[in-house]
């Protein structure tokens, strides 16, 4: 993994959508015979902050675009994060050129979301 490149995302306000694209990796671009490879994720950390005075949900979700179908949750299902703190997870999830992390807050701009990990091309 001595080719990939450290990015971060966000931080970005959740919506009070559950069904979110919150994060994906690029696809392949290119004409014919161009060489290009779609990239992937390699996903190390997320924080979720809550800026509110009261305890907000959120639910992450790994799976199509704007999915989230039962057995697809990854990161917290309903998990509360406390008034004006967060929550911090750490991992090493894969997410390919087909995946998309998806989900929301149970209140919209109450919760924010950063993350870091490893960007790398699947060729």
């Amino acid at each position: 993994m001595a080719a990939n490149k450290i990015f971060r995302f966000g931080p970005t306000a959740m919506s009070a959508t559950l069904t979110t694209n919150i994060l994906n990796p690029p696809t392949a671009a290119g004409g014919t015979g161009s060489g290009s490879s779609s990239q992937y994720i390699v996903l190390r950390h997320i924080r979720i902050v809550n800026r509110t005075g009261g305890g907000v949900t959120f639910s992450l979700f790994l799976g199509g675009t704007g999915g989230n179908v039962s057995g697809t949750e990854v990161v917290g299902t309903a998990t509360t994060v406390p008034a004006n703190s967060f929550v911090d997870w750490y991992g090493q999830l894969r997410i390919d050129a087909a995946d998309f992390l998806v989900g929301g807050a149970s209140a919209g701009a109450s919760l924010t979301i950063q993350g870091e990990g490893e960007i790398g091309v699947s060729g």
